[in-house]
């Protein structure tokens, strides 16, 4: 069996986010965790997914704080998987890839699926990465810092 390379210690926060996300579907299942599914029997349907994949993804988001297990809203005895603080902060990405999407791998014209607002029936506008004094940022004008933080008994005194 080839075992997975990790990257939960790694200095880079992309490398621990694909880590923690792990494959694709997984952000398939948080897509659908958004869109309103809960129990296991709606995340198959909807993905087409074998249920042994299934299990071991929902087993991995819970485990890494990405979604809770938790008694079904209905009061049955079935469980339902529903995104934490941590996992409804993937919305972002989320929309990202899907806006991302629609501009690269769909024709002019060509029917998809669309995110519209609630409220006002209207599509999102598009993310854009901003400085802090709020100018659109493209990825010639960003650059890596690495961020250290001394550790206690380790600094100067």
């Amino acid at each position: 069996m080839v075992t997975r390379t990790r990257f939960d210690d790694s200095d880079c926060p992309v490398a621990r986010s694909v880590d923690a996300i792990g494959d694709w579907w997984s952000l398939l299942i948080v897509r659908d965790a958004f869109d309103g599914s809960r129990r296991f029997g709606e995340f198959q349907r909807s993905l087409g997914v074998a249920k042994n994949i299934l299990t071991a993804r929902l087993r991995t988001l819970v485990a890494g704080g990405v979604l809770a297990s938790v008694p079904a809203s209905d009061g049955s005895a079935y469980r339902e998987y529903v995104l934490t603080p941590k996992g409804e902060a993937l919305f972002p990405v989320i929309v990202a890839l899907r806006q991302w999407g629609e501009r690269n791998f769909f024709t002019p014209g060509e029917e998809h699926s669309e995110l519209v607002d609630r409220r006002h029936g209207q599509p999102l506008r598009a993310l854009e990465v901003l400085s802090a004094d709020g100018r659109p940022l493209h990825p010639g004008e960003t650059t890596v810092h690495k961020v250290s933080h001394e550790r206690p008994g380790h600094g100067e005194a």
